[in-house]
């Protein structure tokens, strides 16, 4: 009997081994979908469409926006603050994300770092990204926390 105990508890050993190892999803494929939220926050600033941009960006009052020396909390106040910059097409310019940086942390969180770059007709700003994404329960990645710096 003690052999028998000690065959199945190699058994259960090596099996709970088995499925530590197993992330829940791929890794590459949740890479794939926070480059994806970033590409349609891209395409939707081209087209002038900040409240499209915003899809990218968790709703609710957890969201934290840091830039320019201030920090704005909540999606609606992140919206707000925005719109009242970026207030016509000249303003926005084209938008270009680069040097995209996935560091995966856990199954629902992951931090990217990135470059932005603006260009428009009177000057090209540009700088660096952090964020911070968690997974939402229906699997979709959202912005929780954009620290975005300027090069100027």
């Amino acid at each position: 009997m003690t052999v028998l105990k000690g065959f199945v508890a190699g058994i259960a050993l090596t099996m709970l081994a088995a499925c530590a190892t197993l992330p829940a999803t791929a890794p590459a494929e949740d890479a794939a979908a926070i480059k994806a939220v970033l590409s349609d926050q891209q395409a939707a600033w081209n087209r002038g469409d900040i409240d499209a941009f915003m899809a990218g960006y968790r709703p609710g009052e957890d969201l934290r926006f840091a830039s320019g020396g201030t920090v704005t909390r909540g999606w609606q106040s992140t919206l707000e603050r925005y719109k009242g910059r970026y207030t016509n097409r000249a303003i926005m310019g084209e938008l270009t994300f680069s040097d995209l940086e996935v560091d995966q942390v856990s199954s629902d969180a992951a931090v990217v770092h990135g470059a932005w770059a603006l260009k428009r007709e009177s000057d090209a700003p540009s700088g660096l990204f952090t964020l911070v994404l968690r997974k939402s329960p229906t699997g979709a990645w959202q912005i929780v926390s954009d620290t975005t710096t300027s090069a100027d």
